[in-house]
């Protein structure tokens, strides 16, 4: 059962913690164009679980910032999610960055 989902802006960085699944990502997707305003980054760090459909938001997350002429690039990215990343051949879309230690 997924235990939730929150996040934070802190400067340039929107940062979500918990899990990132299609259980949990319908009010971040309902508030996403004003989340995104001036955000560059997205930090991924802190969250325990994604599931395709996370992946698949972050990816919208990307081409969302793109068409508004911005930049959005993964922080904190964990090789559990990296891996799931490359299964689905988006390593060259989504920009990442590894999680801090790993």
């Amino acid at each position: 059962m997924a235990e939730g989902l929150s996040w934070r802006t802190q400067g340039q960085t929107l940062i979500l913690q918990g899990e990132l699944d299609r259980d949990t990502l319908l009010t971040l997707w309902q508030q996403r164009q004003p989340l995104l305003d001036g955000v560059r980054f997205l930090d991924v760090s802190d969250l325990r679980r994604v599931d395709s459909a996370g992946v698949a938001l972050m990816l919208h997350f990307y081409h969302y910032q793109q068409q508004r002429g911005a930049v959005l690039a993964l922080t904190g990215v964990t090789d559990r999610l990296r891996t799931l990343i490359a299964l689905y051949k988006l390593q060259a879309i989504l920009p990442c960055t590894p999680a801090v230690g790993a």
